[in-house]
């Protein structure tokens, strides 16, 4: 059976380069990095090499890179120390959040009776930056606000550096989870006065278990994990030095590569946008991801013309021919609920129509864009 990966939105395959890094440190550099001898100082300086190299991308200082243990735990270690440590009592947010951040509010809260505004959305997701402001305006409470990046389900991009001005301005912490875009967009936060991001490995060809936060040195928190001082004191538990140093080897493989790779991955995208629309007339593509100046190049979110009937059958029909994607976050997969996103985004009519998230990176192929929308088309006409 011919197989095809399509959902680099939910992790992606590792570089080479980055198997044989981590290969090397698991066999050569197995000392705990907190151990005052040898092979701990060996792997002490492997963890602060990659620390370095990893804020160097950013533009920060190494002591604003925290290791965690993926995205979530990132964004969990933002939310809860800024009601903790820093006096929030309101979250701005939205409600097409990675649910790491949605969740973590609905917790903040019931437990800490904290304030939560939703920011407005347009029809294709992208946030309503008057409303925003408006939001901003109304009330002088020490506020938070959370807004993604890049969606993780439809692409929309947030204007980053506009929202952190605005923030700014106004006198309140900004978090962005940036999951998405880390390693596909250039970042340099010492332009971006942004207080907070998360970032995760798995999804820039780097190891699964591995991320971190980026906590600007003005902003004092305490650690949400107790147990030894890693991480600053900010975070508990012997480092992971092989997936750390396999996470700053793809990030610094990702921007090397970056401009060259962006265009290889948006022709893929873009001939599939193109193929899919003449296969099966009547398809849409949910909150503009068509549009590469308002989506990331990487993802295609797309609402199929099929009955519901006929529709629960796509992805198993997709899956039983080798084909890999997504109905939504992978996050959420075991959920029934359906996608939070195409819920807020789509009308009832397209709700009850199947959709399909389609992502893409360097290892694709027009090839496996042809194999994937024959069996789609053969799908959709019998």
């Amino acid at each position: 059976m011919k197989k095809v990966y399509f959902d680099s939105a939910a992790t992606t395959q590792l570089r080479p380069e980055v198997i044989k890094c981590i290969s090397n440190v698991l066999e050569n550099e197995y000392g705990n990095a907190s151990s005052t001898h040898s092979y701990g100082r060996s792997s002490k300086s492997l963890l602060e090499t990659s620390r370095k190299e990893i804020a160097a991308h950013l533009n920060v200082s190494s002591s604003e890179i925290i290791f965690t243990s993926g995205g979530t735990e990132a964004d969990n270690l933002v939310l809860n120390s800024c009601v903790r440590d820093l006096g929030v009592t309101r979250i701005i947010s939205s409600k097409i959040e990675h649910h790491a951040v949605l969740y973590s509010i609905n917790e903040l809260e019931k437990t800490h009776g904290i304030q939560v505004d939703f920011v407005k959305l347009d029809s294709n997701g992208r946030v309503n930056y008057q409303d925003l402001e408006r939001l901003l305006k109304i009330d002088d409470k020490k506020t938070l606000v959370s807004l993604m990046h890049v969606n993780n389900e439809i692409g929309c991009i947030l204007d980053l550096k506009r929202v952190a001005l605005l923030c700014k301005e106004y006198d309140v912490l900004f978090h962005s989870d940036a999951v998405q875009s880390v390693g596909h967009y250039e970042l340099d936060f010492s332009e971006i006065p942004i207080d907070f991001a998360a970032a995760a490995a798995h999804k820039f060809h780097g190891p699964k278990g591995a991320g971190f936060a980026y906590i600007r040195k003005s902003n004092r928190i305490k650690p949400l994990i107790f147990g030894g001082e890693q991480e600053r004191g900010l975070r508990a538990g012997t480092e992971a030095v092989y997936a750390i140093v396999g996470m700053a080897k793809a990030l610094d493989l990702s921007y090397q590569n970056l401009a060259k790779e962006k265009e290889y991955v948006t022709e893929i995208k873009d001939y599939f946008k193109t193929e899919i629309s003449k296969a099966i007339p009547g398809v849409k593509f949910n909150g503009a991801c068509d549009d590469n100046s308002k989506s990331t190049y990487t993802v295609l979110n797309i609402c199929f013309p099929i009955p519901p009937e006929k529709a629960l059958m796509l992805l198993f029909q997709l899956d039983l021919n080798g084909i890999a994607c997504s109905k939504g976050s992978a996050c959420q997969s075991g959920s029934s609920k359906g996608s939070h996103v195409l819920n807020n985004v789509l009308s009832d009519e397209d709700l009850l129509k199947p959709s399909i998230r389609f992502s893409f990176c360097l290892f694709n192929t027009k090839d496996e864009v042809d194999y994937v929308i024959k069996v789609l088309k053969e799908f959709t006409e019998n």
